[in-house]
């Protein structure tokens, strides 16, 4: 059921611990089979992320991708063929705020990503811990990408905001998601574990209604297709399962992940994603 036949098959794949290996990077041979699966096979592919266009497209710059790619968690779109966003999702300033606040309460300090043109800015007050010092220095040198640090107008902006975020201990950030679930119901909260380290935890906080499964939804009307297949590893890749005709967990996913999947497959050591989506072509096409 690929690209070119009468059912059209939407591919979705997560990228951290799914698609990409456990470098962080996509290797050569599922570069060389996303090439083929979209090329030769007519395939349609893209990934939902987390990461923003500043990470990604470096990631992704080998493959001929020719649909957009769900980036920020499902509040923007970035279109690899025009290099700029599509379909941002933005938060209000009175959610801005009061998340903030509640940010505040619990003294720590989030990052705001605001897009500017097709840069983002990166938001943020005050010290940060090493593993944020760590987080902005890998990041710092991306040409989409700039981080505003020390901003003491870090809450105010013209520019569009995106997404709020925050790294810490999971413990802490569970207290932090806990008041925002109660307290601000105009935000979408999403929490999770790092997959290396189940201490150490992320916080995502979008505008209300925002979610990889949604944007997912949205491209697949948009390319007309008539089924859709979402390979992931972590937690928050569940709702996005659920949503789908058909999803594949990889072996190294959480338990969870593998339990709310329609079938498991290798691991994302083993170019186990691209793989499954070439047979599945061959054998539908």
């Amino acid at each position: 059921m690929g690209g070119k036949g009468h059912n059209r098959t939407l591919y979705v794949s997560d990228l951290d611990g799914t698609l990409l290996g456990n470098d962080s990077q996509l290797s050569r041979g599922t570069i060389d089979t996303l090439n083929r699966i979209i090329g030769e096979l007519g395939g349609l592919f893209s990934i939902a992320t987390a990461r923003t266009p500043a990470t990604v497209v470096p990631l992704m710059q080998e493959v001929h991708a020719t649909l957009p790619f769900i980036v920020i968690g499902g509040s923007a779109m970035w279109n690899p063929v025009t290099s700029s966003y599509e379909h941002t999702r933005g938060i209000d300033d009175t959610t801005v705020n009061a998340v903030a606040d509640v940010f505040d309460r619990h003294g720590a300090r989030p990052f705001i990503y605001r897009r500017h043109g097709n840069m983002l800015h990166a938001h943020h007050d005050g010290p940060m811990s090493a593993q944020e010092e760590s987080f902005v220095a890998s990041r710092q040198h991306l040409p989409l990408k700039r981080f505003m640090l020390d901003d003491h107008c870090y809450r105010h902006s013209d520019d569009e905001a995106l997404l709020i975020f925050a790294m810490n201990k999971y413990a802490v950030l569970k207290e932090i998601a806990q008041d925002l679930r109660h307290d601000v119901a105009t935000c979408s909260v999403m929490l999770y574990h790092d997959i290396f380290d189940e201490s150490e935890g992320y916080l995502e906080i979008f505008t209300a209604g925002t979610s990889k499964a949604g944007a997912i939804r949205k491209l697949a009307q948009e390319v007309g297709a008539t089924r859709v297949v979402v390979f992931g590893d972590n937690r928050n890749d569940i709702a996005m399962m659920q949503d789908s005709d058909h999803s594949v967990a990889v072996g190294n996913a959480f338990p969870e992940v593998q339990a709310a999947a329609s079938e498991v497959i290798g691991p994302n050591t083993a170019d186990s994603v691209t793989r499954w989506i070439e047979n599945d072509l061959l054998l539908n096409n």
